[in-house]
């Protein structure tokens, strides 16, 4: 019975939340205000060119996108890395092609990267091995840049939701090894740790039993590890959790971050963001940590706040990442 139990709820919770993440729209609005057509581009020649599905690995997967801004004459560029959402599980580098778009027109190479899903044929698969794949493709993704005439000298990386997270694992876990130095991070919520009290959203935070198994079931499906539920809270769970809590990486020397989170969150734990600001404080870390008062996962009710946001992008971009020096 208790393994009946146990596995009861781990199919309950991980089904639910690869549900609602699929699910999710992230940094989506159900309207477009006026502001928003500074931050959209009529696409040609004269904005730039791309260059879709270079490979960086063998699996199937391991492609990413190039958008290259028109202005060949400089002699270094800045890179922005966007990853792509969907719940570890779907979503593409194409869903952020405005994204992409807008940045190569201010004049950044901007990359868009897959990597291979949770799914039936990838049962695998997990955040962590995603967040390898992200670390192989970097140092290709500047090679490329460079051989097509974009010299590469320093980076920043963003992404919404499930990119989020793997653009803050990448920024703060594996920053210190890139190529080229990581100077800012932004991004929308995107999970940062995973301790179980703080997954009310799903339930994880019941101190019973059942839940700290099912708990320690969905944490090591993520991790791709087992993990043992009477570890949950104590020094050896951090260690074994730590490869994908970008939360357990920032130190003093954590890059400039820009983090925006929904209050009403259903599908990844705004109580985890709060412990990330936190963390951000206590180390000094500059950063803006914007809370969306109204709004859940697509931050879709808080249109002035999104609005400070995009700007908030700008300002992060031109004093951190400047394409004039």
């Amino acid at each position: 019975k208790k393994h009946n139990g146990r596995l009861k709820w781990f199919m309950i919770y991980t089904f639910a939340f690869i549900l609602a993440f699929v699910g999710s729209v992230v940094v989506k609005m159900t309207y477009t205000p006026s502001w928003s057509k500074n931050y959209m581009v009529q696409w040609s020649e004269k904005v730039g060119t791309i260059h879709k599905d270079i490979a960086y690995g063998t699996e199937e997967s391991n492609k990413f996108d190039l958008y290259l801004p028109s202005n060949t004459t400089k002699n270094s560029y800045g890179l922005v890395v966007y990853l792509h959402a969907g719940g570890f599980a779907t979503g593409d580098k194409k869903d952020d092609k405005e994204m992409l778009q807008w940045l190569a027109s201010k004049g950044y190479v901007a990359a868009g990267i897959n990597y291979t899903l949770r799914n039936e044929n990838n049962p695998k698969a997990s955040v962590y091995t995603q967040s390898l794949e992200i670390k192989k493709s970097i140092p290709k993704v500047i090679e490329i840049a460079k051989e097509l005439g974009y010299n590469i000298d320093k980076m920043a990386l963003s992404g919404g939701s499930a990119g989020h997270t793997l653009a803050m694992i990448y920024a703060y876990r594996d920053g210190k090894e890139a190529p080229v130095p990581v100077t800012m991070l932004f991004g929308a919520v995107g999970p940062s740790s995973f301790y179980n009290e703080d997954w009310s959203n799903y339930g994880l935070n019941k101190d019973d039993e059942e839940t700290r198994k099912a708990a320690a079931d969905l944490f090591g499906v993520m991790a791709g590890k087992t993990i043992e539920p009477e570890i949950l809270g104590t020094n050896k769970y951090d260690e074994e959790i730590k490869d994908i809590s970008a939360l357990l990486w920032i130190d003093e020397n954590t890059v400039p971050s820009l983090l925006a989170y929904g209050k009403f969150d259903k599908v990844q734990p705004f109580e985890a963001s709060k412990r990330l600001n936190k963390r951000l404080e206590n180390y000094n870390v500059p950063h803006d940590y914007l809370v969306f008062e109204h709004s859940g996962h697509g931050l879709q009710n808080d249109s002035k706040m999104m609005k400070l946001y995009y700007e908030k992008i700008e300002d992060y971009l031109e004093k951190y990442l400047p394409t004039e020096e």
